[in-house]
């Protein structure tokens, strides 16, 4: 039965049952195929935190969205690692925890969440090849953990520096000038002339004795070798003697009187390049 009311456009009719069963059709067509979909899309989750594990279940996918659901504060430096498995989620929450970090005998507290020594050193834009960390680059971080750090480039360059600066002032006035030695000795040293010996002035090496000839022990300085000795000059071993051997040399003078005058003395030899 239909109501209308005079001068009005407006009127009411009784909506037929043929609607009515439409409309629950399509609503629960509708929500057949949303629970489905919500039903498949569901995925478990572990999260590990704080020494607990909590299990949940979440359509989402977006672990801070995850975490944040599942009552987990996060702070700036936390950081998280995620593992997925077909339709399981791992999710570990690191906290960020204080480490000392001593190098160049400077030491300073960070705040971490890297899982290992190393994983904090390239946190700290070190190239672990030019590195060495005590404890070890693997050990796992924990709080207050004391981490001394040796910058092998720095001291590899440092090394270098020495050595070079070493080489550099490595260096004998001779009456040539400066000239660069190898080694520098401490040797008993006495005198000689030519004529000592056979008497024929004929040397090892087949030299002629004299003055800038030297005789040596060669398993010291091997023959050949050019040496400078200081109030000497420069000479060659070019001489061997029953009497000379370690670290014992003999220097060939000009005159008997030379040789006397001379003696015997330590001096330095100068082992030239």
């Amino acid at each position: 039965m239909s109501t209308f009311k005079l001068g009005k456009s407006s009127y009411r009719t009784k909506p037929s049952k043929a609607r009515n069963v439409v409309l629950c059709l399509s609503l629960a067509a509708s929500m057949s195929l949303s629970t489905g979909f919500t039903q498949n899309n569901i995925q478990s989750v572990t999260i590990a935190v704080d020494g607990k594990t909590i299990e949940t279940k979440t359509t989402h996918t977006t672990p801070d969205i995850i975490l944040a659901r599942a009552g987990v504060k996060m702070d700036p430096q936390d950081e998280y690692t995620l593992r997925k498995i077909d339709n399981h989620t791992e999710i570990t929450v690191h906290r960020a925890v204080p480490v000392n970090i001593s190098l160049d005998g400077q030491t300073k507290t960070i705040m971490t969440s890297k899982p290992t020594v190393g994983d904090v050193l390239v946190e700290l834009g070190c190239n672990l090849d030019d590195v060495e960390a005590e404890p070890g680059l693997d050990t796992k971080i924990h709080e207050n953990l004391d981490i001394k750090v040796v910058d092998l480039a720095k001291q590899r360059a440092e090394e270098a520096a020495q050595q070079a600066e070493a080489e550099r002032q490595a260096q004998v006035e001779t009456s040539r000038g400066a000239q660069r030695y190898s080694a520098a000795l401490t040797m008993e040293a006495t005198a000689y002339i030519p004529s000592d010996g056979d008497g024929n002035g004929i040397t090892a090496t087949g030299m002629v004795a004299q003055h800038g000839v030297v005789a040596v022990d060669p398993n010291v300085i091997p023959l050949g070798t050019r040496v400078y000795i200081p109030g000497y000059g420069e000479a060659i071993a070019a001489d061997t003697g029953g009497a000379i051997y370690g670290d014992r040399i003999d220097l060939c003078m000009d005159s008997y009187g030379e040789a006397m005058q001379f003696g015997r003395r330590y001096v330095t030899v100068y082992v030239l390049n």
